[in-house]
């Protein structure tokens, strides 16, 4: 789990079956410290309704998002778990 920045949300006109009704945002993860960038920004899958601007907690548990999308096979590696309270 890591802190992160929504920077902005993903439209496809293509995707995943198991995608169907997801919100797409792109997020820039960050250090520990909660201000330095690490690394490239991701795209998460999220359910709790964030938005740019906003600072989100995300996973790369493959596992655990299989379970909520109810996907095996769903190519998703991150989701938004939580809106921290800062």
């Amino acid at each position: 789990m890591q802190t992160g920045l929504v920077v902005g949300t993903a439209t496809a006109t293509r995707k995943h079956a198991s995608l169907a009704g997801m919100k797409l945002l792109v997020v820039q993860p960050y250090l520990a410290d909660g201000k330095t960038p690490d690394g490239e920004p991701v795209l998460a899958v999220d359910q709790l309704g964030a938005g740019r601007g906003e600072t989100v907690i995300i996973t790369s548990d493959g596992k655990f998002t299989r379970q909520v999308l109810q996907d095996d096979a769903t190519p998703v590696r991150w989701s938004v778990i939580g809106l921290p309270n800062y």
